[in-house]
């Protein structure tokens, strides 16, 4: 079994189309998907707002690689170009977790870096998985306790929209 939890972002479009571009790639192996949240833009700030969503998929046929090669799949789709690293984008799919597998590979770093200090990652999938795990670094809802309350007030569910 190959369970991972995937990590979806856009801030260039039609935000909302996109990340149903990637849920609906992603159909034949969800398991869940958060709610759509908006949050502030990270590491480069000049840049529109971003529409947040998790999901969990599980596939026995996929491991780590094949999970990341479906996500740049669905960015291709989108037609994401990366021009600047943290700049905007019509889709990102991050690989934020499979199973307990770690990684170092710099194409593929397991867990995905910094899920553990970003509330846009953490309270999306907390929402779909109360009992979730950050591998080999604890649990998410610790994880989240411990960020700022500016951070996690930054993370605005979006009731009008859904995937």
């Amino acid at each position: 079994m190959s369970r991972a939890v995937l990590s979806l972002g856009s801030n260039l479009g039609d935000r909302s189309a996109y990340l149903r571009l990637a849920v609906d790639g992603l159909r034949d192996s969800l398991v869940a998907v958060s709610s759509v949240y908006e949050t502030a833009p990270w590491g480069v700030t000049d840049q529109p707002d971003f529409l947040n969503a998790v999901c969990i998929v599980d596939d026995p046929a996929r491991d780590h690689w094949a999970w990341l090669r479906a996500g740049q799949a669905l960015e291709r789709e989108a037609e994401r170009v990366r021009e600047q690293r943290w700049g905007p984008r019509t889709l990102d799919v991050d690989v934020v977790a499979v199973d307990d597998v770690r990684s170092a590979d710099p194409e593929l770093l397991l867990p995905h870096p910094g899920t553990a200090e970003r509330a846009t990652v953490l309270i999306p999938w907390l929402e779909i998985d109360p009992d979730a795990d950050v591998p080999g670094v604890g649990r998410a809802d610790a994880l989240l306790a411990a960020l700022p309350a500016a951070d996690k007030n930054d993370v605005r569910r979006r009731p009008d929209l859904s995937l």
